[in-house]
């Protein structure tokens, strides 16, 4: 019997005073009990029962060990119920931290079903388009768009998406659209810019010809938010992905210009802290990203429909 089995053996005689009651309890001959204890006290080097007619009654190192046996083998039984409570359903706070676009529009709709999954999970996204500290904040996923450069953390990629030049019909009416690369540097832009320095050069490709395009515009926002709404209040063209503004694209409130040309794509990844497997909650969250729609494409409306 390992040293856990061998306290409970103690805690039992304890608490019911006798040998015998012990092995009713647990099932066992009323010899093993006594040559555990005896076992337990060679092993200590000290007595910690005292056996009388009238029964079994701790000594001042037995009633010690006593106390603090009791505390940890309630600790392991807590520790037990913890893990079946687990297994039968997801308990607890799951930390998330998302970009605050991608998860207005391709996370939150769908959180409904993955809530009623998991009664008993509280979950918390933090919408932050900057790069957050993983154990700092205490995020268990964190989700990110374009390149990841951290080593130190674990990458899934979980989906891809283009990216486009996107106008309003309302801009297009009154500026034209370009009919190449090049005319982008005649029109207004709205620079995406979420760091300072990124988001004003671009590559294009069609087939083997590629174009660089170096960005101007007067408008330079630092969050998605602002993108979107400078876009489709008409104050330029945008460069941005599919995802930023799918129920635009979908409804035809913006439109997809040069759709010859290809720009590269982003990827979406889910970031983990190194060093630990991820817990159920993890996992139960990467099941539910991987299943929700439009993470591999968007419908879209280009000028050439």
């Amino acid at each position: 019997m390992d040293r856990l089995g061998v306290m409970e053996v103690f805690v039992l005689a304890v608490e019911t005073g006798s040998f015998s009651a012990v092995a009713r309890r647990l099932g066992m001959g009323q010899p093993t009990v006594s040559r555990l204890i005896a076992q337990l006290e060679a092993h200590l080097g000290s007595r910690l029962l005292l056996r009388s007619t009238r029964g079994l009654a701790p000594t001042e190192a037995g009633e010690a060990y006593y106390l603090r046996a009791r505390e940890i083998l309630a600790q392991v039984n807590e520790a037990d119920a913890m893990v079946q409570q687990c297994r039968a359903g997801l308990s607890g706070r799951l930390r998330v931290s998302a970009p605050v676009t991608f998860a207005r529009l391709h996370i939150i709709p769908h959180l409904a079903g993955f809530l009623a999954a998991h009664p008993g999970l509280d979950l918390e996204i933090l919408l932050d388009d900057g790069n957050v500290d993983l154990i700092s904040a205490g995020i268990e996923v964190a989700l990110r768009i374009g390149k990841q450069a951290d080593s130190s953390l674990v990458a899934r990629r979980l989906g891809h998406c283009a990216r486009r030049v996107l106008g309003s019909p309302a801009y297009l009416a009154t500026r034209g659209q370009p009919q190449s690369p090049r005319d982008l540097q005649e029109h207004e832009l709205v620079i995406y810019s979420p760091r300072p320095g990124l988001g004003r050069q671009w590559s294009f490709q069609r087939g083997e010809e590629r174009v660089e395009v170096s960005g101007r515009g007067r408008l330079t926002v630092s969050a998605a938010e602002g993108m979107r709404a400078a876009v489709l209040g008409g104050l330029g063209l945008g460069i941005a992905s599919e995802w930023m503004f799918a129920p635009e694209l979908a409804s035809g409130e913006v439109v997809a210009l040069l759709p010859q040309w290809q720009l590269p794509r982003l990827e979406l990844w889910a970031l983990l802290p190194a060093g630990r497997e991820p817990g159920a909650r993890s996992r139960a969250f990467l099941a539910f990203m991987a299943g929700l729609p439009g993470l591999g494409s968007v419908p879209t409306h280009s000028t050439e429909e």
